[in-house]
């Protein structure tokens, strides 16, 4: 469904004496298969690239080489409105929020239509009950677990293909976890929806088929995380935030 092929990305890093800049690998040569309708885990150590892997696909960075393959068509130079249009989503760590625009807009916008019924049914799939919330303005007054939910729903609702996940447990509480990862796993099997979820936190990593170690920018380990689990020394794997300094009841890996 999705093929990496030998995927490079590269930035400008800092100037030489000779005025040209030199360049920093961020993704190094990564070739891999992601099979349709399964559960993806990618993580890793800050810095390794495991974010901008997905910023790749959904086409937010262009890869310095490399091809990207989605249904056996060539994606690698389509703007992202075009990834859009044949079926790839994106959710943000941090979603954007809109002074004067209502989660009704949004989700009208993704669905292709304001018919309350149909924007009902997507509510209630990410646990939403009050027709009321529709109207919630977009901005900051909302709470970290309502801008996400909101966002999920905007995503659902387009019924991608493939949907990528950034970092998606930040911003919101311990109790909002077990329900999103729920969510996450029946969309992708209720659905068929290929689901990519960039993240640390404990409770992705274990719901995945299949786990993604990305480290200094290559592709380290794929499979379980209990396979992992011995190259992990490095990295904090933490049950529900980002890192778990001061949390007694926090499980985590270091």
């Amino acid at each position: 469904m999705l093929t990496l092929q030998n995927m490079t990305f590269k930035v400008p890093e800092t100037t030489s004496d000779s005025g040209n800049p030199s360049l920093r690998t961020i993704i190094d040569d990564v070739s891999f298969t992601f099979e349709p309708g399964r559960f993806y885990a990618i993580t890793g150590p800050n810095g390794s690239g495991k974010s901008t892997l997905a910023k790749l696909i959904m086409g937010i960075n262009t890869p310095t080489q490399g091809d990207i393959i989605f249904n056996d068509r060539d994606i690698t130079d389509l703007p992202i409105d075009e990834r859009s249009k044949v079926g790839i989503v994106y959710g943000f760590q941090h979603p954007a929020r809109f002074k004067g625009t209502t989660f009704r807009d949004l989700l009208s916008i993704a669905l292709g239509t304001d018919d309350e019924d149909k924007l009902a049914r997507v509510m209630a799939r990410v646990g939403v009950c009050s027709m009321d919330f529709l109207d919630k303005p977009v901005d900051s007054k909302l709470s970290g677990g309502e801008i996400k939910k909101i966002e999920l729903a905007t995503v659902i609702a387009r019924n991608p293909q493939l949907a990528i996940y950034d970092e998606p447990d930040t911003g919101i509480d311990l109790w909002t976890i077990g329900p999103m990862v729920d969510l996450l796993k029946r969309e992708n099997e209720e659905n068929k929806t290929t689901t990519l979820v960039v993240s640390h936190n404990r409770a992705f990593l274990e719901a995945a088929e299949t786990l993604l170690l990305i480290k200094k920018g290559k592709i380290a380990y794929t499979g379980d995380l209990s396979g992992a689990m011995p190259m992990l020394e490095d990295l904090s794997v933490c049950s529900f935030s980002d890192t778990c300094e001061g949390e007694d009841n926090a499980q985590c890996y270091r």
